[in-house]
């Protein structure tokens, strides 16, 4: 009896951390984009899949966006450039007015539905001031906190 308790807690913890590591994952941030918030080398913890809770303020890890609309190849973390930005608007969010020449925006009008404005917290970022809105499903997650 007491060898199928062990199994039954092992059983059960081993699940609790396959549920975390689908959850969680830790990112290393690379180039100086977001900087002074996070420098170059630093390690964030990222919550997957908080798609339907975006916000703006979030920083979000994200696919990155060719210029032609096409994505990075492959779905895989490792195999898959990824970028770390600021959300500036949300859908039904005014257009920031240094995004809306890009998106060729008047004054009146709103962030689409499925897409997002991203930009560096850095003088110098590729974000949407470049390459316009970001589709929402190229998001990974949203940053919890810095781990180093």
């Amino acid at each position: 009896m007491r060898r199928f308790v062990m199994l039954l807690l092992f059983l059960a913890v081993a699940a609790g951390l396959v549920a975390a590591r689908r959850r969680f994952v830790v990112v290393r941030v690379a180039g100086t984009s977001m900087v002074p918030t996070y420098q170059p080398g630093d390690r964030v913890l990222l919550r997957r899949g908080g798609r339907v809770a975006l916000r703006r303020g979030q920083v979000v890890v994200f696919r990155r966006v060719q210029p032609d609309g096409a994505r990075s190849s492959g779905r895989d973390l490792r195999g898959t450039e990824w970028l770390i930005k600021r959300i500036a608007a949300t859908p039904g969010d005014g257009v920031p007015a240094e995004v809306a020449a890009r998106v060729q925006a008047g004054p009146d009008d709103v962030v689409p539905a499925g897409r997002l404005v991203v930009l560096g917290d850095g003088p110098i970022s590729r974000d949407s001031r470049h390459w316009g809105y970001l589709p929402v499903n190229e998001v990974l997650g949203v940053v919890v906190r810095r781990l180093s």
